[in-house]
């Protein structure tokens, strides 16, 4: 059986870290803000937006959901982003998703000032994780990171095999993979023989949202899985993109849930005092909870 990556002890050092940084910024007279963007009508979004609320709490934050009804205008979330990026309490925004067909991702993304933007999303943000300049960073590519950082498991001139390269996950943890130098195979759609990548890795992330595409015969007993996927079976269960006999098989991996989404929602809040250190350097708060890459 393999050894479980668990997700909450890595979520528990950072969040003592976060909630003593939120204090030092409130003995200042600083109050740190996250406001985040919710369309209604997916309940899943509304659950997680529900969660980050109570974790706010528990860190001091001050936490602002606001809800548009589902037939939102564009101009309307526009007009609202814009409100927050002159605002000068709001410290981070967030754009729950999906949207609704009838609004544009991507330019309403594109409306949040980079140094708000905690999801890391913009382009701004996106092309500084390319070339490696200062930025904010996507919270569930991190997250992998720490994990394995947690753990005790070196990167550098290691093999690594990465499955999926989204926008969101796979893209953005390509370029923090090879800033850690580990030498990255990056498998696709197009991709005709995954287990064959596998088999020559040492350490191995999947990011595809698709469950069991992960198979027990395509690892090996030296492989470390990190699964970055999240699906919801018909009976309501969330479970990763690897089958669960893979844990049968393999050296160490993350568990779904009990995983990388663990540690993905405090990289969010991480995120946050990253952008708030960008946005009041004159008050000297130093956090250093992102990965120097």
């Amino acid at each position: 059986m393999a050894h479980q990556l668990l997700g909450k002890p890595v979520a528990q050092t950072m969040k003592a870290h976060i909630h003593e940084t939120v204090s030092a910024y409130q003995r200042l007279g600083v109050t740190i803000k996250l406001v985040a963007a919710l369309v209604e009508g997916d309940a899943a979004s509304l659950c997680y937006a529900k969660s980050k609320a109570r974790l706010a709490k528990q860190l001091g934050i001050e936490y602002e959901l606001h809800t548009f009804p589902v037939r939102v205008t564009e101009q309307q979330v526009l007009s609202t982003i814009h409100h927050w990026n002159e605002d000068s309490h709001v410290h981070g925004i967030m754009l729950e998703l999906p949207l609704p067909h009838h609004l544009d991702t991507h330019r309403i993304l594109a409306a949040i000032r980079p140094e708000k933007d905690i999801d890391g999303l913009t382009a701004g943000n996106q092309l500084a994780n390319m070339v490696g300049d200062p930025g904010l960073r996507p919270a569930t590519p991190l997250a992998c990171l720490r994990l394995l950082e947690f753990y005790g498991i070196p990167l550098r001139g290691r093999d690594v095999a990465l499955i999926g390269c989204g926008k969101t996950v796979g893209m953005p943890l390509l370029h923090l993979l090879l800033r850690k130098g580990a030498t990255v195979t990056v498998c696709h759609a197009s991709t005709r023989d995954i287990g064959k990548h596998l088999q020559q890795a040492e350490i191995a992330f999947v990011a595809v949202g698709k469950p069991a595409l992960i198979q027990p015969e395509m690892c090996h007993s030296n492989l470390t899985l990190i699964d970055a996927g999240i699906n919801e079976t018909p009976q309501g269960d969330i479970v990763g993109d690897a089958h669960p006999d893979v844990a049968n098989v393999v050296k160490a991996m993350t568990p779904t849930p009990g995983g990388v989404g663990v540690v993905t929602t405090m990289q969010l809040f991480s995120n946050l005092l990253e952008a708030a250190e960008i946005q009041l350097p004159q008050l000297r708060v130093p956090y250093h909870g992102t990965h120097s890459t």
